[in-house]
């Protein structure tokens, strides 16, 4: 009787465990990054005792509860990491190059159909040079031109801010994940490898390197206590953490809004790689738009020395020489007309022909190039941005397709708890019965004598 309430009372307690574990995976079902839980049953050990009348043939010791079992499968969870940081560092300069396509307005506002206005305003006024509305006319499509200069180079600097505070934000989060995993290396170790704690802080801790992989291509490395090392992709340099402790990344911005990764190790500093994540797409994305605004800024420069050349060349209608147009100060951003006096524009030539200035624009305008420069610096980031689109939607499939690869290992599939809830609950029902048969037997014997 004895060893019949034994084998009832360790089936009670194995299924108990086991039902706890199928509540805690359907509790569980929608919370993002939880891995499935088994309890792992195994039969007990039958021990010999040393007892004449000890028979191994006939003795049964019931089951046991060995410890929790988290679902997980480490090349699939290492696959969707990788997977997310191409898909990151995709999506990151998908949305910063469109931003800067709008930024490169190339509508009726924009700087080249400004530009083509201009020329098309002077000549219109060569069939007419004393035309003061045509001077007008001249005047304000300069103006335009000046102002489309200007605000373009204007978005094109708060972009390169935007991405500036992004990468500052993203750079915290990743600090802030690498010194939570490092407290969460030291919690971890003490921890039994086979109990339920063990499996909620090994779900925390790929939380976080899921997170730090997001923001950053990274190989990672569990040690036997479950102690995360997480160093940059391809480097042979410091660790971004290992037994010591994080190390701190650090963005270093230039100049011109581009910006690069530092890695802080043992008191020095050194250069950070980026193949991968959000911020390596920051990091591109920074130097595209500082290539962009360095374009604008020699065409706005060249066309103010064309136009200015061009306008000193010819004389006004006061019998003057011309004087410059436009003015360039610093960049782009700060292009702005001159005149706005129709007598200053200098249609005439210094020979006496009144429309001779306004028709040797056009042999300066086929020589600045200036139109098809502009629409070369738009057509050549129209096909960066479709590279990026295409390349967006590829990483996003394969990352998407990675996860779902994991989740079929470490996901739950609440047709199946439910499944393993009726039949645990089955086994313990009948469990408990077992101790009712052994109590009722042993009443039974007790009234006998």
């Amino acid at each position: 009787m004895t060893d019949l309430l034994g084998i009832g009372s360790s089936a009670l307690a194995a299924y108990r465990d086991a039902l706890n574990a199928v509540g805690e995976n359907v509790a569980n079902a929608q919370t993002p990054g939880y891995a499935r839980r088994r309890v792992v049953l195994e039969e007990a050990t039958v021990v010999a005792t040393g007892d004449l009348a000890y028979r191994s043939q006939i003795s049964f010791n019931g089951v046991s509860s060995t410890g929790v079992v988290r679902a997980w499968d480490a090349f699939k969870a290492t696959e969707a990491r990788f997977s997310a940081s191409a898909a990151g560092r995709a999506e990151v300069r998908e949305q910063w190059l469109t931003s800067v396509e709008s930024a490169l307005d190339d509508g009726p506002a924009g700087i080249g159909s400004s530009i083509t206005g201009f020329f098309g305003a002077a000549a219109s006024l060569a069939s007419d040079p004393g035309d003061p509305l045509g001077r007008r006319s001249v005047l304000s499509a300069l103006d335009n031109a000046a102002g489309a200069f200007r605000a373009t180079a204007q978005k094109l600097a708060r972009l390169s801010d935007g991405i500036g505070q992004s990468a500052e934000l993203e750079v915290t989060a990743l600090n802030n994940a690498l010194a939570a995993l490092a407290n969460l290396n030291g919690a971890i170790t003490p921890v039994a490898a086979d109990g339920s704690a063990r499996a909620s802080l090994e779900d925390e801790r790929d939380r976080l390197i899921d997170l730090i992989a997001s923001k950053l291509d990274v190989s990672v490395s569990i040690d036997g206590h479950g102690r995360a090392t997480i160093a940059p992709a391809g480097s042979f340099g410091s660790a971004l953490l290992d037994a010591d402790g994080p190390n701190l990344v650090t963005l270093v911005p230039a100049v011109d809004g581009r910006l690069s990764l530092q890695l802080a190790s043992n008191g020095t500093t050194s250069p950070l790689p980026a193949y991968g994540g959000s911020l390596a797409g920051l990091v591109e994305v920074s130097s595209t738009v500082a290539d962009r605004r360095a374009a604008l800024d020699a065409l706005a420069a060249d066309f103010t020395v064309m136009v200015n050349n061009w306008a000193t060349a010819g004389v006004d209608s006061n019998g003057n020489p011309g004087t410059a147009l436009i003015d360039t100060p610093s960049s782009a951003a700060s292009m702005q007309a001159l005149v706005s006096d129709p007598a200053l524009v200098p249609a005439a030539d210094a020979s006496g022909v009144s429309n001779g200035n306004l028709l040797a624009l056009d042999a300066i305008r086929s020589a600045g190039n200036v139109e098809s420069r502009w629409s070369s610096l738009v057509s050549a980031h129209a096909q960066m941005l479709a590279s990026a689109r295409s390349e967006a939607s590829a990483t996003a499939k394969w990352r998407d397709n990675s996860y779902a690869a994991l989740d079929e290992v470490t996901g739950v599939d609440l047709d199946h708890e439910a499944a393993e809830l009726l039949r645990f609950q089955q086994a313990y029902n009948a469990s408990a019965r077992i101790i009712q048969v052994a109590r009722e037997s042993m009443q039974a014997l007790f009234d006998a004598l």
